[in-house]
């Protein structure tokens, strides 16, 4: 089957009779989920979207604690969350086979950093598999329960965004019979008060000696090609290494690399002995770099070794064939031309994100600074709605990682004269939003906190929350009511409204900017792309609106100051593209002449 990379891996865990699966949705592993949520009653296993992503490592460890195979996923950044349960279950080990897959954003495609997680790897004592493809995906994630269930700690299972956005034709395999739970208590292992830890930390230096044998004869690492050069290489910069020495027509000699944690010494101090300049090739940090001049050193070979840190290869950003073609000349020391591409004349306009048509965030941080009249510091959180930060809003001061928003208002409230509000979504709310509003509330921190309310998780697919009436499952599921949860912590100032409704949006943002203490905004309406799709289904007409040219004054506020991308401005004429509005009506109220009415049908 032609296969996305993400649903290669999620074929290669059922595949391997997983059991317990379990996330938080991050690009680039979302799709993950989301084949997963789609198949799991028929595959005869269990999916959640969790609250966050240490509560879904947990959720996975506790499942293979018990004997199952289970599978944790996430974004990079999303391990940062985990690692805290991640360092010590990976003393503790695990029963059943237990996958962490973390995607990785070489280029920072949807990501608010570019950390590579491999040293993850190093850190926590985990054998790590990296693929180079979806297929090798697929079949590497079968093999990846195995050896897991075998050394009987949890296997880290890192990929790129190339790797999970990209198709291949990927062949299936037969399916494994899922587990029967067996837990066995043993809490002189389980439970890591220091004396237990003492007794672990030994035991997994033991598990990553058995887990070198298994590095030097995996069927993921192996040597290719002849030649007196010898590149060493891991992950997609595998595929990009074999386009570009056949472009450049050079013979190599190939180590690929697929379990990069612990690295084969022994296969890798051989092939370096059998080359006379090595070259490493790998996206990211020098992680394979450092290492292999590391056991060159050790086996006292005289080998050159050329990387990133000769300044050959960049430590930023994605790769491409054209990078390492390049990289590969100044190592070697070859000449090399960039391919021409034909100058086109035309110049394309630029295409920056933006939010939606209709999206209830933009009638909310309209509001918002209409209340405060542009004069207050805005912390803000990660969704779709960081693009609140792009002109005309900009609505948006700092933003560090998912529930910072809370914690910086903090900070920034304490010691700033200027009015505080900060936004952060309903799904950022329960992943990470609740610790630092307690902690707000307990030191007697004054400022806003918005909570936008689109009832899913939008920025990555729409997938559902606590605040969602269905689970992973597709089964119907208890809904978490912010307001309730809010007010049970002891705040006297929490308003829910539609932002929708302008003047009633403003009004209440000026009364919270009034209160003394934490005031709670929750502007509630749903996604607009979700709505767009109900009305369809249920055959309701969306009513774009227009611009009366004869009542517009050419004050251009709807432009200039809400900014919907609907909305344009050519040679100083405003109009509204139908066929992008929603049909909202926000950018009506918005104009004081009465110019913008709904289109007659």
């Amino acid at each position: 089957m032609l296969l996305l990379g993400n649903e290669a891996i999620a074929r290669g865990a059922v595949e391997a009779g997983v059991d317990y699966a379990s996330t938080y949705p991050g690009t680039p592993s979302s799709e993950i989920g989301t084949t997963f949520s789609r198949i799991a009653a028929d595959a005869g296993m269990y999916f959640e979207y969790s609250t966050n992503e240490k509560v879904a490592l947990e959720g996975s460890a506790g499942a293979a604690v018990a004997g199952l195979r289970s599978f944790a996923f996430m974004k990079h950044v999303g391990v940062n969350v985990a690692s805290d349960s991640l360092m010590t279950l990976a003393t503790v080990g695990i029963v059943g086979g237990m996958v962490v897959l973390t995607a990785d954003d070489p280029g920072m495609h949807s990501s608010q950093n570019e950390q590579d997680n491999r040293y993850y790897a190093l850190l926590g004592n985990m054998p790590m598999m990296e693929p180079s493809s979806p297929a090798e995906a697929k079949d590497m994630m079968v093999r990846a329960f195995k050896v897991s269930e075998d050394l009987e700690v949890p296997i880290f299972f890192r990929t790129t965004t190339r790797i999970n956005h990209a198709r291949e034709p990927v062949l299936l395999g037969p399916v494994e019979d899922h587990h029967t739970a067996d837990f066995q208590r043993d809490p002189g292992r389980f439970v890591t008060v220091p004396s237990v830890a003492r007794r672990r930390h030994p035991w997994v230096l033991q598990q990553m000696e058995k887990a070198l044998q298994v590095a030097e004869t995996a069927e993921f690492n192996f040597i290719e090609g002849e030649g007196d050069i010898g590149i060493i290489t891991s992950g997609v910069a595998y595929k990009y290494v074999l386009d570009a020495i056949d472009r450049m027509g050079l013979q190599c000699k190939v180590l690929k690399l697929g379990m990069t944690n612990p690295l084969p010494k022994g296969m890798i101090t051989e092939f370096m002995g059998s080359v006379d300049k090595v070259v490493t090739v790998e996206e990211g940090e020098p992680f394979l770099e450092t290492q292999v001049k590391a056991f060159a050193h050790d086996a006292g070979l005289s080998v050159q070794i050329f990387g990133k840190d000769d300044g050959h290869f960049s430590r930023l950003f994605e790769y491409n064939v054209d990078i390492v073609e390049a990289g590969l000349a100044s190592a070697l020391g070859l000449e090399y031309s960039p391919a021409e591409i034909p100058a086109l004349d035309v110049k394309a306009p630029s295409r920056p994100p933006n939010l939606c048509p209709g999206c209830p965030h933009r009638a909310s941080y309209y509001a918002a600074k209409v209340a405060s009249k542009g004069k207050a510091v805005y912390p803000m959180d990660i969704g779709c709605y960081t693009l609140g930060m792009l002109p005309p809003l900009e609505a948006a001061d700092i933003e560090i990682s998912m529930g910072s928003s809370i914690g910086t208002a903090c900070g920034m409230s304490r010691m700033l004269d200027e009015p505080v509000m900060a936004f952060i979504g309903d799904s950022t709310f329960f992943h990470s939003g609740i610790p630092p509003l307690i902690n707000a509330i307990h030191n007697k921190h004054n400022f806003v906190l918005s909570i936008l309310d689109n009832r899913t998780t939008a920025m990555t697919g729409h997938q559902p929350h606590p605040g969602t009436p269905m689970d992973g499952m597709g089964e119907k599921a208890p809904m978490m009511d912010i307001p309730t949860l809010v007010r049970g912590f002891g705040i006297d100032f929490v308003e829910v409204v539609n932002p929708y409704h302008l003047k009633e949006t403003i009004d209440v943002y000026r009364r919270a900017l009034q209160h003394d203490g934490i005031a709670v905004v929750i502007p509630r309406m749903a996604c607009a792309l979700l709505t767009d799709i109900y009305k369809r289904k249920i055959g309701k007409e969306i009513i774009p609106y227009q611009v009366d040219q004869e009542k517009c004054t050419k004050c251009h506020v709807c432009v200039e100051r809400f900014g919907c991308v609907a909305l344009t401005l050519v040679d100083g004429v405003v109009t509204i593209d139908e066929t992008l509005c929603d049909g909202c009506g926000v950018c009506a109220q918005v104009c004081a002449f009465d110019a913008i009415q709904e289109v007659e049908r």
